[in-house]
This record gives structure tokens, C-alpha cells and sequence, in this order.
């Protein structure tokens, strides 16, 4: 590892393309030369194919009011560049520390709420956005009260939902908020509704309703998955309509779900979780499209674990890693990788991650279809700062290649990508960039981008008229063959 002593923000590493390029046909792991300056228990992925992590205080009570830093990971050149967030009103430093956060759609994430204080602990009102062009901070209105593990939702007109976690007196927020710009303070609040538990899954159904998968952080408070409906106005209370048939419904705690590919299916998988400090390997799977959605039971994990992630690959398929069998226990960590095949309901034990990850770990999708693991805090100050990184098989095969496809675009609009593969390409997917905390993210989706015709060089494509389907923001663009080998992404932005 080489460090530069120029610059104090600026941390040199070794380059990530030297294990890119030594892939056998395999797939594998590699823990990278360097870790991460800080503990990345927030994390998310810029437009610009740089990731974002930060921590605020990092689940250490002798850090807070003290100065906390984010980093930018540049992941081609393998360096950091830290930036500090702004004071709040009273020039005390902002606690990042379980935040929620969501993309805009021009590309900025909105964080907010964090710690005021530890046990028990005390919500933030405090709201921020990060540039990812200028890489810095900003600061916007805070929301009307605070939050601590508050889950944050981007809608289709654009607006971010904000719902639940202890407020500032450590009481929980009933009333949910939605940020604008255009709101003359930022924030407008709904009535009180029920309790909802902290860092509630929550997913933008094709309706503009609101799913909430029955996985979250700690109890479900005696909340079954739920169908949301926000009205027209602020005066009125939320609408929720209960979802039945989930197995282990008490398992909820640190599982993870996600929006089945392609997101036009509407089909929403939870997976493992835990209770009383175990986990399961429970799978179910619930059809939103249905007149009655009811979960029903899906192809079981092969390990049970909870605090892990799981992420969507290109190839249309579901990856799982990190956790374990037993409440924050490294010992008990489920290190073998799994991955889902929604075509054939099966899951496939893949390669051994070599670091152990639990509660406060997380992965990313990278573009290149790579995975980043990183994090992981099992006991205060006992921080896992190594990067590892997992490339499926996918990419030790030729890949197809976007030469060129508009960096821009509107709904309902015909594009066209030019590709020397087009006669072999099998799907044309866009992937909203992950922002992800604690087993969850309300971010990640893959959208089907419909072929309409190809000729030798090219494919014809369509975009969705929907706004709930294709919420507005940067995606990466990818191509897969008929092989299920996807392209590297490119970046494109859904205006």
C-alpha cells in the first residue's frame, strides 16, 4: 500500500484492474491491498462510479459532537478523498450515524436524520445532500423532527418519503414527511399514523403505492407487511392495507428484500432475518400484481443468516453475502455466497468470502458487475475496515460492449445502443445505483428496457412510460447475451 503525504485527504492504492484482469473462469473473492480510512456502514454508489461511505460517530459513544468525515472511493485508482460534513445551527458537527438516505433525481443523495445521542438513543432532524460532482456537502431545511433509523424513499414525482425511527426526545416519529425543494420549508408532514418499525424495507410499486416487505431493524412492532397508500394532500392520514402470508413473520429483524428483476414483474423477495439473536434461511416471495397479494414460500436460503445483503446482478439474478447465524457473532459468520435464480426458484452456493461480515457491513454493485463488501461492527470500536470484492463468473467471459447509447433520456422514448454484439443480446436492463445501510435499501431496482428491433450494430429499445416503474434519476445501462454474460455499464439519466 502506498499512501501520498501531499495531500492529507488524498490516500493512493494499488489499482483494482490487476485483479480484474488475473479472473480465472471462476467465480471469486479478493480482499483488496488497502481498507476503507473509516467504517463504511453507509454506503452508496455515484453517478460518476465512485461510492460514498460514511459513518458519523460509527456506533462509538466517545465520538460524539466530534468531527466526522465521509470518503469518496474512487475505485478505479483505489484512493479516498475525505470531506467533512457541515455544522448544524448550533456549529456542532452533524452525526451521520443511522441516517436514512435516497437519490435525487439529479444524482445528489439526501441523508437525513442521525444520532444526538446514545442509549437510548435520540433522532436527528439534521437533512443534507452530497454532490457527487463537486464531492462535497450541502446542506438543506431539517425535517420537522428528528430521526434515527428512519428508512427514506424516492417517488415518482421526484419527492423523498420519510418514515419512522426515534425522534429527538427518543420518542418515535408517527408522522411521516416528504422533502421537496419546492416546499417553502423543505419538508411537509403528514398526520400521525401507527407506529412503523425503524429502517422499514420500503419499495415504489408501478401504482405510486408503497410496499413495505415485513423485513426492518429490531421489531416489527406487530406491523404485517403493508401496502401504503399516501394520499393527495397533507391533510389526510396514510392508507395501509395488510399483506398476508409471510413465514416467520417475526424474523423480520436484519433480513434483507428486494424488488425482483425485472421490476415491471412486481414481485418482492424477503430473505432470512432474525429473532431472539438467530436466524433463518425463510424465503418468500409475494406477486403485488395480484388481486390478493399473499407471500408464498420460495426456494430456502441453503444458510440461515441475518445482517446480510444482497444485491442484483446484471444477469438478472440475486446475490446474497455477508451475515450470520447468530445475532453479531463473527464466529457464527455464513461465509459461502449464495445466488437466486428467479427463473428456476433455486439458489446456488458460490465462493467463500474470506473476511466475516455482520451488523454495520455492506455490499455495492459495481458497473463493471463487480460487488464490493465492506464494513462491519460487531461489538463497539471492533471495526471491520478491509475491502473484498467478488466477481461472478460472468466476467472472466467476453463481454458484450455499449459503444454508444444517449446519456439522456425521456419516458416512452425510442433509443438506440450501438453494440458490435446486437445479433446476441438477449436483455437491455437499467439498474438504479444502491445507497444502502443495515440490510437495507430502497434504492436498487433493474428495469427492462424492451427490444424492439436490432440489425448487426444496433438495438432499438423503449423506455417505460412509468414514472413509479422508472423513477427519475442516473442509472447504469447494461446489456446481457444470451449466454447471461452483461456488458460494463454505462451511466444514464432518466429526466
Amino acid at each position: 500500500m502506498t499512501q501520498t503525504h501531499n495531500n492529507p485527504n488524498l490516500l493512493e492504492e494499488t489499482d483494482l484492474g490487476t485483479f480484474i484482469a488475473q479472473a480465472t473462469t471462476a467465480d471469486q473473492w479478493q480482499v483488496l491491498s488497502y481498507s476503507a480510512p473509516i467504517l463504511p456502514i453507509h454506503a452508496a454508489l455515484l453517478r460518476t462510479g465512485k461510492v460514498l461511505f460514511f459513518c458519523g460517530s460509527g456506533n462509538d459513544p466517545s465520538q460524539l459532537n466530534t468531527p466526522y468525515d465521509s470518503v469518496v472511493w474512487d475505485v478505479s485508482k483505489g484512493t479516498f478523498t475525505r470531506q467533512k460534513p457541515p455544522l448544524d445551527s448550533n456549529n456542532q458537527p452533524i452525526d451521520l450515524f443511522c441516517a436514512g438516505h435516497s437519490f435525487r433525481p439529479d444524482g445528489m443523495l439526501l441523508v437525513a436524520g442521525g444520532t444526538l445521542r446514545y442509549d437510548p438513543f435520540y433522532g436527528s432532524p439534521s437533512a443534507l445532500m452530497f454532490d457527487p460532482i463537486g464531492e462535497k456537502w450541502v446542506k438543506i431545511p431539517p425535517m420537522n423532527n428528528g430521526r434515527w433509523y428512519p428508512t427514506l424513499l424516492t417517488l415518482g414525482s421526484g419527492r423523498i418519503f420519510a418514515i419512522s425511527g426515534p425522534d429527538k426526545d427518543g420518542k418515535l416519529n408517527k408522522q411521516p414527511e416528504i422533502y421537496s425543494a419546492f416546499f417553502p420549508n423543505g419538508w411537509n408532514a403528514f398526520p400521525l399514523t401507527r407506529s412503523y418499525p425503524p429502517y422499514l424495507h420500503l419499495f415504489l410499486l408501478d401504482s405510486g403505492k408503497i410496499f413495505y416487505s415485513g423485513a426492518q431493524m429490531g421489531s416489527n412492532f406487530g406491523v404485517a407487511p403493508t401496502i401504503l397508500t399516501l394520499p393527495d394532500t397533507f391533510t389526510e392520514p396514510i392508507a395501509g392495507k395488510a399483506v398476508t402470508g409471510l413465514q416467520d413473520p417475526d424474523f423480520g429483524n436484519q433480513a434483507t428484500s428486494v424488488l425482483l428483476p425485472p421490476a415491471q414483474d412486481q414481485k418482492v423477495m424477503i430473505i432470512g432475518g432474525g429473532s431472539a439473536g438467530r436466524a433463518t434461511n425463510r424465503v418468500n416471495i409475494v406477486d403485488l400484481k395480484a388481486t390478493n397479494p399473499t407471500y408464498v414460500a420460495a426456494q430456502p436460503l441453503n444458510y440461515a443468516r441475518m445482517h446480510h445483503s444482497a444485491v442484483l446482478l446484471p444477469d438478472r439474478t440475486v446475490f446474497v453475502c455477508n451475515g450470520s447465524k447468530m445475532n453479531e457473532d463473527t464466529t457464527q459468520s455464513m461465509l459461502p455466497a449464495e445466488i437466486y435464480d428467479p427463473a428456476t426458484n433455486t439458489w446456488t452456493v458460490v465462493a467463500k468470502q474470506n473476511v466475516p461480515r455482520v451488523y454495520h457491513s455492506v455490499a455495492l454493485l459495481l458497473p463493471d458487475g463487480s460487488v464490493v463488501t465492506a464494513g462491519g461492527n460487531p461489538r463497539r470500536t471492533v471495526n471491520e475496515l478491509r475491502l473484498e470484492i467478488y466477481s461472478p463468473a460472468y466476467m472472466s467471459r467476453s463481454r458484450p460492449i455499449i459503444q454508444s447509447a444517449p446519456v439522456e433520456l425521456d419516458y416512452e422514448r425510442q433509443f438506440t445502443i450501438q453494440t458490435p454484439q446486437a445479433a446476441n443480446i438477449k436483455w437491455v436492463s437499467l439498474i438504479r445505483p444502491m445507497a444502502t445501510t443495515h440490510s437495507c435499501d430502497t434504492e436498487q431496482r433493474l428495469l427492462d428496457v424492451p427490444i424492439n428491433f436490432r440489425n448487426a450494430t444496433s438495438l432499438n429499445v423503449t423506455l417505460t412510460s412509468n414514472r413509479n416503474i422508472a423513477v427519475r434519476g442516473w442509472y447504469m445501462l447494461f446489456i446481457t447475451d444470451n449466454n447471461g454474460t452483461p456488458s460494463v455499464a454505462t451511466w444514464m439519466r432518466i429526466l
